[in-house]
């Protein structure tokens, strides 16, 4: 067992040391010529948002751009106690919550760079590099790289590396594919000898109406640390402009790459949250 472990911690670190230099050099080396007309400035009505909830999508932001998020996940689970008591709560908006601020800039041609924080005083670092064959592609393929890191990034750090994989279905759907491998994801929470998690997210949006979404993700752990539950998230969607609000359920509050690694509390206990996206382009 220890070998295995000793093996897929090798393979995570290859694999993340592959990721950032696709990240990074190959794009540097291969980016288009300057033009006017750039197509990542185009609305994408299949994809309309950098996210579905957790999970990274392979929207681009364009080069020079930027875009901000905010998540909101409320505490207490919507099953506590009976209806009354819910209804008491206000549906939990009388609960504390997990605030996230997340902005995020277009670095170069289907590149783009990120910092997020969350109230529970863990930053996230992030890099994406999404290619398609032709704007709006309906087969994407993206690779992102991540490390978070607890008491505003002065412990317990968190690498990731995760693919992103893609398809579109016209203007109506897209689904969604992401392994994904995080280290030092057992920060004390659970004896365990093992410290990386592989999951195996999916997820898929629906474009009910013209700017009306419906959505669902999951991220299920195949190997390593899987204390808890495989995190789930499921809501709907409301686009104006350059604005999408989120209203979301889901089985955890974890918003990160590895807090998602880490998985919900229970499949019985839901929790109220929303997103807020904000494109500046």
């Amino acid at each position: 067992m220890s070998g295995e472990s000793s093996l897929i911690k090798s393979l995570s670190r290859l694999l993340l040391a592959a990721l950032i230099v696709a990240c990074f050099v190959l794009p540097a080396a291969a980016q288009a010529p300057v033009t006017t007309d750039d197509p990542d400035l185009d609305p994408n009505n299949a994809q309309p948002d950098f996210y579905v909830a957790t999970m990274p999508t392979n929207l681009r932001l364009p080069k020079g751009k930027l875009a901000f998020r905010l998540t909101h996940r409320f505490l207490q689970p919507l099953g506590d106690g009976d209806f009354s008591d819910l209804a008491a709560r206000l549906f939990g908006f009388d609960s504390s919550a997990q605030i996230g601020l997340d902005l995020k800039y277009g670095l170069f041609r289907g590149g783009q760079v990120g910092v997020y924080r969350t109230s529970d005083r863990t930053v996230q670092f992030s890099a994406q590099y999404s290619a398609t064959a032709k704007p709006h592609a309906p087969l994407g393929f993206g690779v992102a790289v991540n490390i978070d890191g607890t008491g505003n990034f002065t412990d317990e750090f968190s690498p990731g590396a995760a693919l992103i994989l893609s398809r579109e279905y016209d203007d109506r759907l897209a689904v969604y594919f992401e392994p994904s491998v995080v280290s030092n994801v057992n920060i004390g929470v659970l004896p365990s000898d093992e410290d990386y998690t592989v999951t195996t997210g999916v997820g898929a949006r629906l474009r009910a109406a013209k700017n009306t979404y419906l959505f669902l993700e999951a991220s299920p752990r195949v190997a390593g640390y899987k204390p808890g539950v495989t995190l789930i998230s499921f809501g709907f969607e409301q686009r104006a402009g350059g604005h999408l609000f989120q209203l979301n359920f889901s089985n955890g509050y974890g918003t990160t790459l590895a807090q998602v690694a880490r998985g919900g509390t229970a499949y019985e206990d839901w929790y109220l949250g929303f997103n807020l996206a904000r494109k500046f382009f």
